[in-house]
């Protein structure tokens, strides 16, 4: 819904004309009647007048703004494009699409035997969680040293520098979880 369908339907709510609402909330009835026909969206300060005159939250004006997103997001595994190699035994692959828009950023990293993971290091907010799917691995945060195996699990502020090392004898697979996400 538009923010001047919204506010004609919260106006008609209140049984209220647009002469009444221009009176009492100061904003100019053109203005109004220009935002309830869709031709203007109006200004933050216009829009807390109106909230104020209607006895609404601005978060209330802005409820139905937005389309509902997609509650459940389908990935399947042949799907999966954004692949980012490390080096010839390391890569990371996501496991969710426009990771941006979400709360939270799901990797699959893949080590052979031997192999690691760039060091890197987040903003100051940002967390880490990671789970051994298969492997033995040695998780370097800042200047401590922690060893893992299948389904051992390590959660971390990830603004400490570290990286991951596969230590085993075979390829390891860990799902590492960021959030917020962060590239």
């Amino acid at each position: 819904m538009s923010i001047g369908k919204t506010i004609h339907a919260l106006r008609k709510e209140n049984k209220m004309t647009l002469l009444e609402l221009a009176d009492k909330s100061g904003v100019a009835l053109a203005t109004l009647s220009r935002m309830e026909n869709g031709k203007m969206t109006g200004t933050l300060e216009s829009h807390m007048k109106i909230c104020e005159a209607l006895s609404v939250t601005l978060p209330e004006l802005y409820t139905d703004l937005y389309a509902p997103r997609k509650s459940v997001e389908l990935q399947k595994h042949k799907a999966r494009t954004e692949i980012f190699i490390h080096d010839k035994k390391a890569s990371s692959e996501m496991l969710a699409s426009r990771v941006l828009n979400k709360k939270m950023m799901p990797i699959l990293i893949k080590l052979d035997k031997g192999g690691a993971t760039h060091k890197e290091e987040t903003k100051y907010g940002i967390e880490k969680f990671m789970y051994v799917l298969e492997g033995k691995i040695e998780a370097s945060i800042g200047s401590e040293k922690y060893t893992l195996t299948k389904n051992d699990s390590l959660y971390f502020e990830s603004n400490v520098p570290h990286y991951f090392k596969n230590i085993g004898s075979s390829d390891a697979r860990i799902v590492c979880v960021t959030c917020p996400p962060a590239l």
